[in-house]
């Protein structure tokens, strides 16, 4: 076995730890959500447009389902294996060039076979408008996990890589990453994904969490190089924290695989974790539109393990009223 694949079977196992640790059934009570087609939908992220899209992506199938403002079911938009993708993990709307960015994964050491046999981990882009394929960019390193992105104020792309404890950059108009940030601070696991949720704070600062660890960080930004890197404290554990997006005033939105979306409110190194929901079926992300939380459930114990049976269809996305 390779050591790429002894990671990647490794990360399945904590993934599905994961998983276990909450209930995968939608119980009385839970708010209601838009449906995702398909059995094996098995949602990784979400983000949103300014008109209100949401935009989901899918581990197992691959490809990007779209839910238009109002509507009660997903479409396929992106299907799965267009612009040579495989499994999808984060996506985020990029603005300024009009574009959604995709992390596109092969996770087929974990038994997730994909849509085709594409091999490695890129950053897929694309368009808004005709979903036509314009970026596709490796990541360097062999045995590289793209997981979420954030993008600088200068138009870079900055990449989390759940199999280092690195933050790769893409600037505008070059065709390769570079190591942005390695750091021995972000405390990769020796086993299972590392660096996971990546956003920029109004004090123009970096803020990560981790997947495994359940840690969460500061990156200091100076004319856009990283600076120190400090952990801060948070209010509770964390436990499996995800998606991470800001919502203004140092404040974030972040799932947690352990059945819950967040408030995180910074303050000077400390970081206050206020839950918005819990008792979700595996939340992978989080994103505000309007007044209410998107967070699709994920149900990966479905996935990685035959013994958890099938999942709870129809996949959802749930919305949560904000105020709750």
């Amino acid at each position: 076995m390779t050591i790429e694949r002894r990671n990647f079977c490794s990360a399945g196992a904590l993934i599905l730890a994961a998983a276990f640790a909450l209930s995968s059934a939608a119980s009385a009570g839970e708010p209601s959500g838009v449906t995702l087609p398909g059995d094996k939908a098995y949602p990784e992220s979400i983000a949103a447009a300014p008109d209100g899209t949401l935009y989901a992506s899918s581990l197992a199938s691959g490809g990007v389902f779209r839910i238009k403002p109002g509507a009660s079911t997903a479409e396929q938009w992106i299907k799965p294996g267009a612009f040579d993708s495989r499994s999808t993990f984060g996506v985020l709307v990029n603005e300024k060039t009009g574009m959604l960015l995709v992390c596109s994964n092969d996770v087929s050491a974990l038994g997730v076979p994909g849509p085709n046999g594409i091999k490695g981990s890129f950053v897929k882009g694309f368009d808004l408008k005709t979903g036509e394929g314009k970026l596709s960019v490796a990541l360097p390193k062999s045995g590289s996990i793209c997981n979420d992105f954030a993008i600088a104020p200068d138009g870079s792309i900055l990449v989390t890589n759940s199999a280092a404890p690195q933050i790769l950059r893409l600037k505008p108009g070059s065709s390769e990453f570079e190591v942005w940030l390695e750091s021995a601070d972000f405390n990769q696991p020796k086993e299972g994904a590392g660096l996971d949720g990546i956003a920029f704070g109004s004090d123009g600062n970096l803020y990560v969490d981790t997947y495994v660890n359940g840690e969460f960080f500061r990156v200091d930004v100076k004319d856009g190089a990283a600076g120190k890197v400090t952990k801060l404290k948070t209010s509770r554990p964390l436990k499996f924290a995800d998606g991470l997006r800001p919502i203004g005033d140092n404040t974030f939105i972040m799932a947690e695989g352990g059945g819950s979306i967040d408030r995180v409110i910074i303050k000077g190194d400390e970081a206050t974790i206020e839950t918005i929901k819990d008792g979700l079926a595996g939340p992978t992300s989080v994103a505000l539109v309007g007044k209410t939380y998107w967070a699709p459930e994920g149900q990966l114990s479905h996935l990685f393990d035959a013994k958890s049976g099938a999942p709870n269809l129809p996949f959802r996305v749930v919305g949560v009223p904000a105020g709750q």
